[in-house]
């Protein structure tokens, strides 16, 4: 039984996890990191370093790799005040995740909520332990903010399905191990209830993947084809036509992930302050450009707001309370993103137009990537547009045209 979650307790737990952290994380490991630093886990995988290597295998030794996932699954069953707590700690000292996975992210809290027992067993524990890189196959050539429209095909062949189609902006599915895939299952009934929700083993014969050169210089966006790909009925999550509610739960917790794109960034870009203090002139102790002063000022108000509203809708969530706020910080947390990234470019002049070559730090260089990236974020999980719909909709409740 959980020991009850007092004020004591809980800055009792602060204190024991502060101590653990400063003990087991390696120095290098708290530091911003860039993209060949990263750890995804997966059937290929291999540290960028033997810090990494050791970081993450103490965290997921301790169950902190996912601290609120049950015990039996590999987490460390721990409340989401206590999972907070932790990633404040973490925070605190610049400590970099352990492994970076969309399993984490996405797929396993839709496990955790609508797979099997053997399903659980089966994936979620691999999904801690890095065994397996996961990809997401929602959006179709013809089928992105659309979602339901999607008509990739699974067909009923008796013992398993027969897949085909192609979905895209996979991201990273020419690494993945498994991909999580929304196919069409029946398609004489109004769309949303055509919907299952499959996952596909991408060594099966029939699949291929080809990247999509982005702006920003990397290639982690995929098209992915089926070709008669066969796949296990054991391998369908929840009941068969009732992938739409599964696929709406998870949108849940990539849309949280994109709205928290706007409070930090695992990446070596510089902060906007920072880069004031680097880049800007001062005259009395204050920036001398006022137009930049002013945006600066703004951004930091704003920043402020937004964590703060972070932590009422988590203090909501806590209550049980139904939060409109939930609901409009995807959109606020990606453009956010949008806002830094301009902003930061202004403040660096001709520092931030560095592409590669001499002159330029790598955190020059992956600020102005990041900058191209951040066009991205505000279509990932659900366009700008159609999130402001969504939120005119359901939280403002205005009138449908």
């Amino acid at each position: 039984m959980k020991q009850e979650l007092s004020l004591e307790n809980l800055d009792q737990f602060r204190e024991e996890t502060r101590a653990w952290l400063e003990e087991n994380c390696p120095p290098s490991q708290r530091q911003p990191t860039t993209p060949d630093q990263q750890y995804w886990g997966g059937r290929r995988s291999s540290f960028p370093s033997e810090d990494a290597k050791l970081w993450f295998e103490r965290m997921r030794d301790h169950g902190w790799v996912v601290p609120e996932w049950p015990r039996a699954y590999g987490g460390g069953g721990h409340s989401d005040l206590e999972g907070k707590i932790i990633k404040q700690e973490m925070k605190r000292i610049k400590a970099r995740a352990p492994i970076l996975s969309i399993g984490i992210w996405m797929l396993g809290p839709a496990l955790l909520e609508y797979g099997t027992e053997e399903q659980k067993q089966q994936h979620v524990r691999a999904i801690v332990n890095g065994d397996i890189w996961w990809c997401q196959g929602y959006s179709e050539p013809g089928s992105g903010s659309d979602l339901a429209s999607v008509q990739m095909k699974a067909e009923d062949m008796g013992d398993h399905y027969l897949v085909n189609g192609s979905k895209i902006w996979t991201t990273k599915a020419d690494k993945a191990d498994w991909i999580f895939c929304l196919v069409r299952t029946d398609p004489s009934v109004k769309k949303q209830l055509g919907i299952s929700f499959l996952l596909i083993d991408m060594e099966t014969p029939g699949i291929s993947v080809t990247p999509i050169s982005l702006i920003s210089g990397e290639s982690e966006f995929c098209q992915t084809f089926f070709d008669n790909v066969k796949v296990p009925k054991n391998n369908l999550i929840g009941k068969l036509n009732t992938g739409w509610s599964i696929a709406k739960a998870l949108l849940v917790h990539e849309r949280k992930l994109m709205a928290e794109m706007g409070s930090e960034t695992p990446r070596a870009a510089i902060a906007p302050n920072a880069a004031a203090r680097e880049y800007l002139e001062f005259e009395n102790g204050q920036i001398a450009d006022p137009q930049l002063r002013g945006e600066l000022v703004d951004y930091d108000m704003n920043m402020h707001a937004i964590g703060l509203t972070h932590f009422r809708t988590f203090e909501e969530r806590q209550e049980k309370v139904h939060s409109a706020a939930a609901m409009v910080m995807k959109y606020v947390g990606t453009e956010a993103e949008k806002v830094k990234s301009e902003l930061l470019l202004a403040i660096m002049g001709s520092q931030g137009l560095g592409w590669e070559g001499e002159g330029f730090s790598e955190e020059e260089i992956d600020t102005l990537r990041l900058w191209a990236m951040s066009k991205a974020m505000t279509i990932a999980g659900g366009t700008s547009e159609i999130q402001l719909n969504v939120i005119a909709k359901n939280v403002l409740g205005l009138p449908q045209s």
